[in-house]
């Protein structure tokens, strides 16, 4: 019998990855009334003038400029923002053919988030269920619903402690003891070598870069309609192409998520690889208890 669990965990980023541009464009800021580029812009100046994590500076600058507009900023208005963002070709579809096409290898694949984008607005979309956990930036509460504090702000540096957070099984952010315990490896429920980050680009880098040291995959995607860097939100392949350059990403692919397509193969192909492993260890273990029974 393995000693190891039958499981393997695809981490994704969500803005660029999953979906196109960021989340907070779909239908948020042009609901206060402003340009995609002068909410970005301003948020960019907040940070730089308070010396000023850029992620806690967009999350301030939402709840300002919803409460000036007079936009709800209760968590289920978040949520219901989250109903409108639009994905890439064959994501909504992707979960559960991706899940048999592993469950035919004895293999049961845990999906998580980890974005420096709002868990509120992923938690409210069409794709929400299929995720074990949502690591993402997100707001503390009043006991009305009312967003008052950023409670978690979940940077491109600071996105490597989830990954360990999952390697642990840790599904929370708060809980700071087991994730700095040592835990030898056979004992962490989903090793590094049976992970896989999903990733747009640059923001990514710190996470790909962990991934790949610890033995595990990244592949970076990119927006098949951008070809040139400069052009959009999203990552353009040539950003792409010099991770894998660079040796920060294993492979890349359009983030289109239909069967048959690039993602779609690598993916397939890495869940073999990953079975396989599985199945040549567990060949090991019974060679080796049969030793011991003669």
């Amino acid at each position: 019998m393995s000693m190891r669990p039958s499981k393997m965990a695809i981490a994704y980023d969500f803005d660029g990855t999953l979906a196109p541009g960021n989340m907070q464009e779909h239908e948020f800021i042009p609901e206060l009334g402003i340009g995609n580029k002068e909410f970005w812009m301003e948020a960019n100046q907040l940070a730089a003038k308070n010396d000023m994590d850029g992620i806690l500076a967009y999350m301030q600058l939402m709840l300002n400029k919803a409460r000036e507009a007079n936009i709800s900023i209760k968590r289920e208005s978040f949520e219901n923002y989250g109903k409108s963002i639009r994905f890439f070709d064959g994501v909504e579809s992707y979960f559960d053919r991706i899940n048999e096409y592993a469950k035919a290898k004895n293999l049961i694949i845990e999906h998580y988030i980890i974005s420096s984008g709002l868990r509120e607005f992923v938690s409210g979309t069409s794709i929400a269920k299929y995720f074990k956990r949502i690591f993402a930036s997100g707001f503390k509460y009043n006991d009305e619903g009312i967003a008052e504090w950023p409670a978690v702000a979940i940077n491109y540096t600071n996105k490597t402690q989830y990954l360990y957070r999952i390697n642990k099984g840790i599904y929370n952010s708060w809980d700071d003891t087991l994730i700095n315990k040592y835990v030898p490896d056979h004992l962490r429920p989903i090793p590094f070598s049976d992970m896989i980050y999903i990733g747009d680009g640059e923001t990514d880098v710190p996470a790909m870069k962990m991934i790949k040291y610890r033995e595990g995959t990244a592949i970076a995607v990119y927006n098949p309609e951008i070809r040139h860097s400069g052009s959009g939100t999203s990552t353009s392949r040539e950003i792409c192409l010099e991770l894998i350059k660079d040796n920060r990403a294993d492979y890349i692919a359009p983030a289109d998520y239909r069967e048959g397509k690039t993602l779609d193969t690598i993916l397939k192909r890495l869940i073999d690889r990953i079975a396989a492993e599985h199945e040549l260890n567990d060949i090991k273990l019974n060679q080796i208890s049969n030793l011991y029974d003669m």
